[in-house]
């Protein structure tokens, strides 16, 4: 109980810090475009067009009536698994990009990892003005009953991708080789995280497999509640907390018992 108390008084402490990290962030990314925050918008906007015009037509030919409200079904998808590979992939490469600063000042080194995880989720909420857009020129129903719950499963999604983003952080350090090989996984973990297709498509042994996925609970748990206004069930609830626990406990474990020999490796 103590270490948790001292964990959040230290968390307190640099606040204004990632505050200003995840400012700065921002400024760095769009301080060149013209858009501005407004591509957030736009790119998930015109990667989902591209998405919907080739697939749209696949599933048609494939069940004869498609996907209902397709476009919305693909953006969520889109939308949620693009958030987990931005804030792992940033995460990734936090505390060493910011080396230089670490050997001046003492800052604690999980700052970095949550920051960018917390710059991720930020973006992520810009995004969602795409889907409200696509919702209503779609004429997509939604039931406001069960939207609320769909911050759920995205809270719970931002805890998984953190836990994820502490352990790739201390690998990188040691093992740079780990970015090049978590690009490749992340393209192979967007075709079993049902994006862009509804698993009760696939065979049994193939949906079993994609329900092991827990990218796959996420995007289901959110499409329930804003897409299909089922909300959410007892597995959704128990599998994205067990999956957000399990990931959490396991980075924070990893990252403190390896943070102190990063500065040999920097």
């Amino acid at each position: 109980m103590q270490k948790l108390k001292n964990t959040f008084a230290g968390f307190w402490k640099y606040r204004y810090l990632l505050q200003n990290l995840i400012t700065r962030d921002f400024k760095l990314r769009y301080r060149r475009s013209v858009l501005g925050v407004a591509w957030s918008v736009l790119n998930p906007l015109l990667t989902c067009l591209v998405m919907f015009l080739v697939f749209d037509s696949i599933m048609k030919g494939l069940r004869g009536e498609g996907i209902p409200h397709f476009a919305a079904f693909l953006l969520i998808g889109q939308l949620l698994f693009n958030f987990f590979r931005e804030s792992t992939s940033m995460a990734m490469e936090s505390v060493l990009k910011n080396a230089p600063l670490l050997r001046k000042v003492y800052i604690p080194k999980y700052i970095f990892p949550l920051e960018k995880g917390c710059f991720a989720f930020v973006n992520c909420l810009f995004s969602f003005v795409a889907l409200a857009l696509v919702l209503l020129f779609s004429r997509t129903p939604v039931s406001w009953n069960t939207v609320v719950l769909a911050v759920y499963p995205l809270v719970m999604l931002f805890f998984f991708s953190l836990g994820i983003g502490l352990v790739l952080s201390s690998l990188y350090v040691f093992v740079r080789d780990i970015m090049h090989l978590w690009e490749v996984f992340c393209t192979l973990l967007s075709y079993a995280s049902a994006i862009f297709y509804d698993p009760e498509m696939m065979s049994g042994v193939m949906q079993q497999i994609i329900h092991l996925n827990p990218l796959y609970w996420y995007i289901t748990a959110f499409r329930s509640c804003v897409l299909w206004g089922r909300g959410l069930t007892v597995s959704m609830l128990v599998v994205c907390f067990l999956c957000a626990a399990v990931s959490m406990t396991i980075g924070v474990i990893v990252f403190k018992k390896t943070q102190d020999k990063f500065v040999l490796y920097m």
